[in-house]
């Protein structure tokens, strides 16, 4: 198996997250070749900022082989992790991470901020970017056109019943 394969299961769970309305990031997170988290966002579903695709594949994860340390794990993800979950990722020491698509706004890997490979902090993670980066890119550039065209409906919906 490779990095192909695991982005497109990090893909799968992303679209889990669409069906919900949800942001449409997915993560898996590989261990000697087999998927030991699994997550996809669940923010508004939940009403949980902490509920990124990232941390609930590291809790996932972390439950599967009873040990809060992933070293000699990979994570894939669709979207590059924002600051909390570079931040867990570190913490978890997982020892690369693999990620679709740059996020311009918020990406905390090398991005916006580095927090994954800082070296004034304890761990530094190994990062490769562009595996299935079209596919991850269109499918939230789409979610947010969606969402959009959604709330212009609905805008014009209460303006005409006003």
């Amino acid at each position: 198996m490779n990095d192909i394969y695991f982005m497109n299961e990090a893909i799968k769970e992303a679209m889990k997250a669409r069906e919900l309305m949800e942001i449409p990031i997915g993560a898996v997170i590989v261990k000697d070749n087999e998927i030991i988290g699994r997550g996809y966002n669940k923010k508004e579903t939940g009403n949980d900022a902490t509920s990124h695709a990232e941390i609930i594949a590291i809790r996932e994860a972390c439950k599967n082989i009873g040990a809060w340390r992933l070293l000699g794990c990979t994570m894939y993800v669709t979207l590059e992790p924002c600051a909390m979950c570079a931040g867990a990722l570190v913490n978890a020491r997982i020892d690369r991470a693999v990620i679709a698509t740059k996020d311009e706004k918020t990406g905390a890997c090398g991005t916006v901020l580095n927090i994954a490979q800082n070296k004034s902090l304890n761990h530094q993670i190994e990062l490769e970017f562009g595996v299935c980066e079209d596919e991850s890119k269109d499918i939230i550039q789409e979610f947010f056109r969606d969402l959009r065209d959604f709330k212009r409906k609905n805008k014009n919906k209460e303006n005409f019943e006003n």
